[in-house]
């Protein structure tokens, strides 16, 4: 082989894995972030907030660590990258607001202070979140800090897999208003998705392949909407799991769950119902329930379920392949996270 023919070799395969490969992000027209636009590497706050803003297509390499003091906001045909393990973002998040096509891959994202790491809102679409690691502490309250990943209001077509999320209270939500839902996959990972199924609406998220760690709650929580949530690693969840609610439908399927309380709910519980937040009093909230069927075999680890309705929604609109039960922990061990593209 020749040493041009090893380059273009090696090229090829990059360029294949900075596309989404896999569940609702591959579907719609696919999810291609900056490919065959400009490339750019980072080092500096200001220059990252403005690299990243514009709509042309882009793929901005994060050399970091960089601070940040709010949100960043992200443009259409987006990818952003982190450098080895350099990718480090403190303080402030990323937004994705009525944009699309943006992949985000590689990147720490630390400690930010009443707001999310990741919101993807207001319609925006094919979105994949993939090899990053989200942490904040569990010195302060529950409120202190907000959402590591929050998909919301109508936002569709999101994939989130081998991301690592761990030291936090509130994890991943996926949430659509009553009238304009979509469709999330959550694979393996700290992730909160919320969906609501309404007549001829069908938000669509999926979670694979991810690792939760020392969190409280929303691995993830789901209102309104169809979310798949497969061979996810969870471990030391102290509240609610997979949690759906308010007529969400999730499927889920091959997770493995360790030292968790309550791995899978369909329940709500708020502060003032005055009733119990546990299995015991599946009745102790006043927002609608959701539904959850299991698919494949998971392995909840002991834990007690709380899924007293089904639904129907047991197969998904792309293919698929899982990792048998008893390799999952391994695999998301040795794959999610950063540094592991």
């Amino acid at each position: 082989m020749t040493r041009f023919t090893f380059c273009l070799l090696l090229l090829s395969l990059f360029t294949s894995f900075t596309t989404a490969q896999d569940g609702y992000a591959s579907q719609n027209g696919g999810t291609t972030g900056g490919k065959g636009g400009t490339t750019t590497t980072v080092s500096a706050a200001g220059a990252f907030q403005t690299a990243i803003k514009s709509d042309t297509p882009k793929t901005v390499y994060l050399k970091g660590p960089i601070t940040l003091s709010s949100q960043a906001q992200i443009g259409n045909n987006t990818s952003i990258i982190g450098v080895g393990t350099t990718g480090i973002i403190n303080g402030g998040g990323l937004e994705i607001d009525r944009k699309s096509n943006v992949i985000i891959r590689n990147l720490v994202i630390n400690k930010v202070v009443g707001d999310d790491g990741i919101t993807i809102q207001h319609g925006a679409h094919n979105i994949w979140i993939d090899h990053n690691e989200f942490y904040s502490d569990l010195n302060h309250g529950f409120d202190y800090y907000d959402g590591q990943v929050d998909i919301t209001h109508a936002s569709d077509y999101v994939t989130v897999s081998y991301n690592y999320f761990h030291d936090h209270y509130k994890e991943v939500t996926l949430t659509e208003e009553k009238k304009t839902l979509g469709n999330t996959i959550l694979p393996s990972a700290f992730v909160l998705i919320v969906l609501l199924q309404l007549p001829s609406l069908r938000p669509s998220h999926l979670s694979h392949h991810n690792h939760w760690k020392n969190v409280h709650t929303r691995t993830p929580a789901m209102r309104f909407g169809h979310v798949h949530v497969y061979n996810n690693f969870l471990e030391n969840v102290v509240s609610q799991g997979i949690h759906s609610r308010s007529y969400n439908q999730v499927l889920i399927e091959g997770n493995v769950f360790s030292n968790s309380t309550e791995p899978g709910n369909v329940h709500v519980w708020f502060c003032d119902s005055g009733k119990d937040d546990s299995p015991a009093d599946p009745e102790g909230d006043f927002e609608p329930d959701g539904f959850a069927n299991l698919g494949a075999a998971n392995d909840f680890g002991g834990g007690r379920n709380n899924i007293t309705a089904t639904g129907n929604f047991t197969t998904v609109s792309y293919e698929y392949s899982l990792t048998p039960l008893a390799s999952v922990k391994a695999e998301v061990l040795a794959n999610a996270g950063v540094g592991k593209i």
